[in-house]
């Protein structure tokens, strides 16, 4: 009955199963291919590792895959990249190529029974056959951390080979216990060039040139957005909607008819936290135009325009501070504005203050001086303020010295009496270090007046 079963899902007679160790196709797949309507992905889906595309720096001839290949020893891994990279394939390709069974999960689908069965299947072809087995897991990180530590001792033993793939960053998605047992490996979204060839090996299996301009090819590129998967999937869009006779289309004509591949961004994990120390970094460096490219980069992704309100509101105070004591009140009046005016008029008060910050003096000064002051602080403990700077609202605190000396700044020459101000018996420290450029330059004028001030008191 199971080879009767195969034969209607797969092909050929009762009797022919597919040869062990194989990767099955996904059921299905042979109907949608008589019916002539299997996927141009699926299609071309490389047969050899050495047909991946995009993935040179582990496929190459120096590449890790191929060294461990090579040495004969193929370790657990972890594919992490975005879709389209070729993690599954590769999943695929490295089980035949070593010689392994092939089995495949996903963590959306499946929970700790399936992974109970996995594991058992895998101890019982080993024990028969002698050969390991693969377990692929698509999208890794949806299992909890119990799931996770249940493939530790079957990893360990080697009853499976774990190949986990995600999108999401191992470090934060993957337990520390998992991600010690495995080598992660980092795909590459499909640059220009890989796309190119992709889009030249599809036309190869349909046999026509795709009916686009120079400029139309290279938009379709850019619409897949590294994505090979869905490069694929907009070829076969675009020629259900064309001729071979059909005109070539420009980028202006191919927006009008294919949908660009949404902007990866998510707002609470791996690439937020990027985009955003993207737009940080480019503000602290001063270019203007990376910054503002970042802060659309987030917009575009969905980002809540208030949340780079206030990291712009932060980063006045942290990298700008007294070089330009302008810049905190300006990121102030770019939220409030925003909170006015919402999106997208708002917007464009925050761009007013990307290209300020980014063009402004720079100086984290005041920041040092904070962190440095909080940890003396901490150090100190409860010293009293000297007896001439304390409050004396009553009589007894009088009697007991309390601000006897005091002497009123505003009394003096420039309004400074050089008095100490730190706690008695405490050596005075220099907190605040302005930098010499933008207004801390004047600053630092003022202070070094002011220390000369207080040496010639304590002379």
């Amino acid at each position: 009955m199971r080879a009767e079963i195969m034969a209607d899902l797969f092909g050929g007679s009762p009797s022919e199963e597919p040869e062990a160790g194989a990767a099955l196709p996904r059921r299905g797949a042979a109907i949608r291919h008589k019916a002539g309507t299997q996927p141009l992905a699926d299609r071309l889906r490389p047969q050899h590792l050495g047909d991946v595309r995009g993935q040179e720096h582990l496929l190459g001839p120096e590449g890790t895959l191929t060294r461990m290949l090579e040495s004969g020893h193929l370790s657990s891994l972890i594919l992490w990249g975005g879709p389209g990279c070729g993690k599954t394939t590769i999943a695929q390709l490295l089980a035949a190529q070593a010689g392994l069974f092939y089995t495949k999960i996903s963590a959306v689908f499946s929970g700790v029974a399936d992974l109970k069965k996995a594991f058992e299947e895998a101890r019982r072809k080993a024990e028969a056959t002698g050969r390991g087995t693969l377990l692929f897991v698509d999208e890794i990180h949806r299992f909890n951390r119990a799931q996770q530590d249940g493939f530790l001792p079957y990893v360990e033993r080697g009853t499976v080979v774990l190949v986990g793939a995600t999108t999401e960053n191992p470090s934060f998605a993957l337990n520390s216990a998992l991600l010690s047992r495995c080598q992660v490996l980092v795909l590459h979204r499909l640059d220009d060039e890989a796309l190119e060839q992709l889009l030249c090996r599809a036309e190869g299996e349909i046999g026509r040139t795709l009916p686009l301009t120079k400029e139309g090819r290279a938009s379709l590129r850019a619409m897949a957005d590294g994505d090979g998967r869905y490069l694929l999937n907009m070829v076969e869009q675009l020629l259900s909607l064309t001729k071979a006779d059909t005109q070539p289309l420009t980028p202006e004509a191919l927006a009008r008819s294919l949908a660009r591949r949404p902007v990866l961004y998510d707002k609470d994990r791996d690439e937020h936290y990027n985009l955003i120390s993207a737009l940080h970094k480019s503000l602290r460096g001063s270019d203007p135009d990376a910054a503002l490219y970042w802060f659309a980069r987030m917009l575009e992704g969905g980002e809540d325009p208030r949340y780079i309100a206030r990291r712009l509101v932060r980063f006045a105070s942290e990298d700008i501070g007294e070089a330009d004591p302008t810049s905190l009140p300006l990121a102030q009046a770019g939220a409030t504005a925003y909170e006015r005016l919402g999106s997208p008029e708002g917007e464009v008060a925050l761009a007013q203050v990307v290209v300020h910050l980014a063009v402004a003096s720079k100086s984290n000064a005041v920041y040092k001086a904070y962190n440095q002051a909080r940890a003396l602080a901490k150090q100190t403990g409860s010293l009293m303020p000297p007896a001439h700077i304390r409050n004396a609202p009553t009589a007894l605190m009088k009697e007991l010295g309390y601000n006897k000396g005091y002497e009123y700044d505003h009394d003096y020459e420039d309004g400074v009496s050089g008095q100490n101000y730190f706690p008695e018996g405490m050596e005075r420290v220099t907190l605040y270090e302005p930098v010499d450029r933008g207004f801390e330059k004047r600053i630092r004028e003022r202070l070094d007046m002011l220390t000369q001030k207080r040496a010639s008191r304590q002379s």
